[in-house]
C-alpha cells in the first residue's frame, strides 16, 4: 500500500473477470496444444520453434495488456517461461506421441521475453481502450 491506497494488479477494466478469463483459456489451449498428439503436417526445418515462440509471445503480451506494473508483468512472464519448461518436461515424461526439446523451451523463453517487450510500446494499453469503448 502506498498512501493508504491500495494499488492494483490489473488494469482498470470495466471487465475485469472476462479478460483475466480469455486470457486463462488462451494458456490453457496452450496446455492442451503441448500434450496433445500432433496435428499431422508436413515438416517445415524450425516452423514449430517459431510456433514456440508466436504462442508464448502472445501469452505474454496478453499479460501486458492485464496488467498494470511491472512486478505483476515479470511474474506472469517467470510463471510462463516455468510453464513452458514444465510442458517440455511433461511430453518427454508423460506422451509418446511427443518429446522433450530444449530448443523448444528456448522458443518458448523468447517468446515470453518478445511479449513482455510490448509494455515499452503504445500497443500496452490497446485492450484497456477497447474495453472503454465497449457498451
Amino acid at each position: 500500500m502506498t498512501g493508504g491506497r491500495r494499488r492494483r494488479a490489473l488494469k482498470p477494466f470495466r471487465r475485469p473477470r472476462l479478460w483475466s478469463a480469455l486470457w486463462c483459456l488462451a494458456i490453457a489451449a496452450v496446455v492442451v496444444a503441448s500434450l496433445a498428439p500432433p496435428p499431422p503436417m508436413p515438416p517445415v526445418e524450425g516452423g514449430d520453434k517459431i510456433g514456440h515462440l508466436l504462442a508464448y509471445g502472445v501469452l505474454a503480451a496478453g499479460a501486458v495488456q492485464l496488467y498494470a506494473r511491472w512486478p505483476s508483468l515479470l511474474g506472469a512472464g517467470i510463471g510462463l517461461v516455468l510453464m513452458g519448461i514444465g510442458l517440455e518436461w511433461a511430453q518427454g515424461a508423460l506422451t509418446e506421441t511427443r518429446y522433450m526439446e530444449r530448443a523448444d523451451a528456448l522458443a518458448n523463453t523468447l517468446g515470453v521475453i518478445a511479449g513482455l517487450a510490448t509494455q515499452l510500446t503504445p500497443l500496452r494499453n490497446l485492450l484497456l481502450q477497447f474495453d472503454n469503448r465497449l457498451p
